[in-house]
């Protein structure tokens, strides 16, 4: 998967895929060409370091996959975003969901907060910060 998709590019993909669709378009996509490794080294790129000023944060996404649940750390500090894949560090807000759920929010398909009220994600840790992050990031 290319590292220039945009969030257009990945709305079309996801487009109105069924869940075992996009749970096979994961399973195809995996190693270092995952769409999600993707997704989550394309974060820092798209960090807007001037919305997220005095703030700091650890998020982690916990995305249920047929495997397993695949976990992500986003990190936001001093005007800077990473991305790991692991759950190392103490999280600030933990984002739960399924790996078709999480590429419909990340691409725009699904909104968060409808999501969320659907159960179709689940939040642990500081609410307000995971609707305050939303604005973060470029979402084109």
């Amino acid at each position: 998967m290319s590292e220039q998709v945009s969030a257009a590019d990945l709305a079309n993909v996801v487009g109105d895929k069924s869940d075992e669709e996009l749970t096979q378009l994961i399973k195809d996509l995996q190693g270092d060409d995952s769409i999600i490794k993707v997704i989550f080294d394309r974060m820092p790129d798209r960090f807007l370091a001037d919305k997220a000023v005095g703030r700091s944060a650890v998020i982690q996404y916990d995305i249920n996959l047929p495997e397993g649940t695949e976990s992500w750390q986003v990190v936001v500090a001093d005007g800077a975003c990473t991305t790991t894949k692991s759950a190392e560090k103490e999280a600030s807000v933990t984002l739960i969901t399924s790996g078709p759920d999480f590429l419909r929010i990340i691409s725009g398909k699904l909104n968060g907060v409808q999501a969320f009220m659907s159960g179709k994600l689940k939040l642990k840790g500081d609410m307000m910060l995971a609707q305050s992050m939303q604005t973060w990031f470029d979402q084109t």
